[in-house]
């Protein structure tokens, strides 16, 4: 009876460490998948930033112009 009780608790002993294992494969894989989504909004963040400042400067290149065309009229 004993040999059957150890016999089970190692089938639910290597059960645990193969859940235990999977479990460490796939937080691996979404700490990979945090990593390269933060990447992401990273350059994301850039480039808005980048789109940011030449969308300024068209503004004002075009305030710019307006005032121009203002002068002109007057």
């Amino acid at each position: 009876m004993s040999l059957e009780l150890l016999s089970k608790l190692e089938t639910k002993i290597q059960a645990a460490l193969e859940t235990i294992e999977l479990q460490k494969m796939e937080l691996e894989e979404e700490k990979q998948k945090s990593a390269e989504m933060t990447q992401q909004a990273e350059q994301l963040q850039a480039q808005n930033q980048h789109l940011q400042l030449e969308l300024n400067s068209w503004n004002e290149k075009v305030t710019g112009l307006v005032g121009l065309l203002n002068n002109q009229v007057d």
